[in-house]
């Protein structure tokens, strides 16, 4: 089988299996693994608690409701059961858990590599690039507006770091493309960049279809094997408060026929899109996300769908959003409870308000990533490189992030536990008031005994004074240029190829997506 390589082929580093191994050339990180959560998921709130937040959600939706902007959506709801008013639907509660329930607990999301394929659910766990910011950043650059060097930039990173597993929608919005054809460009790149799964958005019809036209044939595949296996994922986010507007209700038809992902987010604030108690947030988060969800079981029994939370607070004297806080994580780990009340996967993410790559950055991320790991996520949007609320795709950042999801990723491998490692013999032949450095028992693991960082210097500060080493945004900084050197283009089947290059190419000719949306 031919295969199209359009870009020099330079080596591919990082993909060692011992992350610390010293030589050679290339980053330094841990090889690709399938990440598992190895432990029972932290539950903060109890059984009743959890069935008050379930119950306040069914009476929200039957005696307030939610809106739905869409004439198709309404006849399919009229016809199971609901009461329609206008745009206001409002469903009995059985009506809602019995469609909830035809959900699968699980699903495999294919990617173009099928190496790369990931089960999605369970006590699986997969991280996504940023998404969708509308300016870029970095340390010579600066702030500026999204374009499609940077965008490519960053998938590039997406595809070289092995603890990425999916690009989540943009990296950063690609504006310098006109709007009626970005989506073209855009899902072009993203297929033929990486070989992970992707992410589209569903902004119109045009931009749906054409999406799930660009990921069918960048798979090769016929209709009846794109239709049974998923291989796009949309993000729907309701309009909270209470509403799904008319692109949103229509990806949702369109996605969940053709047996794609849709993943239902409520972007419900505290204090602002939501009420100010992190309860009542928690009642609107799960009465529109089970509206979402219900609606797409009801467009088809079985569709695969994610739970997804992304309720955070906001800042009571500004407005502003506020993310890796004391509240989001509450949040992040009662959403999973929730998602595991109703057997679904549980999408959330690795946010900060950081305007740079600072300590603020660093801590509000590792929050974030305690509290999605603690809370069962499975489907981490924002994984690498959000920045400013969202506002900002940092080049320095995303080092910084993948560095902090290895750690993760290296806490969640199991311990070895076996005579050998207890180690007896080595503490027999050191003895009292010796050291370990030069025993048979740490030579034998002095390559991969520890986790190595990518951008932590761990030498004592003399030594890191002398050496004039570079503090972490400068070594981010170097590193995400190296990991961009070091990127290889990966292969793509030449007959795939010219089917979404010419597919591609006409839809342009014939003027894209509309833009008076």
């Amino acid at each position: 089988m031919s295969t199209l390589e359009t870009e020099p082929r330079r080596r591919r580093g990082g993909a060692r299996a011992n992350p610390g191994a010293g030589g050679g050339s290339g980053l330094q990180q841990l090889p690709e693994r399938k990440v598992q959560r190895r432990f029972a998921p932290t539950e903060i709130i109890s059984a009743d608690e959890l069935e008050s937040i379930h119950r306040a959600s069914l009476k929200v939706l039957s005696e307030i409701g939610m809106d739905f902007n869409h004439p198709e959506a309404h006849a399919l709801l009229k016809a199971a059961g609901a009461q329609i008013d206008g745009e206001r639907v409002r469903f009995d509660p059985a009506m809602i858990e019995e469609l909830v329930a035809h959900a699968p607990e699980t699903f495999m999301l294919h990617a173009r590599n099928p190496a790369h394929s990931r089960v999605i659910g369970g006590n699986n766990i997969m991280y996504g690039t940023v998404g969708s910011p509308p300016n870029a950043h970095d340390m010579e650059g600066g702030r500026r507006t999204g374009n499609r060097a940077d965008y490519q930039n960053f998938l590039r990173l997406g595809q070289y770091f092995n603890t990425i597993n999916f690009s989540a929608g943009y990296p950063v919005e690609p504006v310098d493309i006109h709007a009626s054809i970005r989506h073209l460009d855009a899902l072009y790149d993203m297929a033929t960049i990486m070989d992970k799964p992707l992410t589209a958005y569903v902004l119109g019809e045009e931009r749906t279809q054409d999406a799930l036209m660009i990921a069918k044939l960048m798979r090769g595949i016929d209709d009846e094997q794109f239709h049974r296996e998923p291989s796009v994922m949309t993000i729907v986010n309701t309009n909270s408060p209470l509403k799904l507007d008319f692109n949103m209700l229509n990806g949702m038809l369109r996605f969940c026929r053709a047996g794609q992902i849709v993943c239902v987010t409520p972007f419900t604030l505290a204090g602002a899109m939501a009420p100010v108690t992190m309860a009542g947030a928690l009642v609107l988060q799960n009465a529109e996300a089970l509206a979402g969800i219900a609606f797409c079981q009801l467009v088809k029994k079985g569709a695969p769908v994610i739970y997804g939370g992304f309720t955070s607070n906001v800042d009571m004297k500004s407005g502003a959003p506020a993310f890796g806080t004391p509240e989001y994580m509450k949040a992040q780990i009662v959403g999973g409870q929730l998602a595991r009340r109703y057997k679904v996967p549980y999408r959330t993410s690795n946010t900060n308000a950081a305007n740079t790559v600072d300590a603020q950055a660093a801590y509000e991320s590792v929050f974030s990533l305690w509290g999605l790991t603690q809370g069962g996520g499975n489907f981490i949007m924002h994984g690498a490189g959000w920045l400013e609320g969202g506002l900002v795709a940092s080049f320095e950042k995303f080092v910084l992030d993948v560095d902090l999801i290895q750690m993760v990723t290296e806490f969640l491998q199991p311990l070895e536990i076996n005579e050998d490692a207890l180690g007896f013999e080595a503490i027999k032949d050191v003895g009292p008031g010796g050291h370990f450095f030069g025993t048979q028992h740490t030579l034998n693991r002095y390559t991969n005994a520890f986790y190595s960082p990518l951008i932590s210097d761990w030498r004592n500060n003399q030594q890191w004074v002398a050496a004039g080493s570079p503090d972490a945004y400068k070594k981010a900084n170097q590193v995400y240029k190296q990991a961009l050197n070091e990127y290889v283009k990966p292969p793509m089947d030449e007959g795939v190829h010219e089917a979404l290059k010419d597919f591609v190419e006409r839809r342009k000719r014939e003027g894209g997506a509309p833009t008076d949306f």
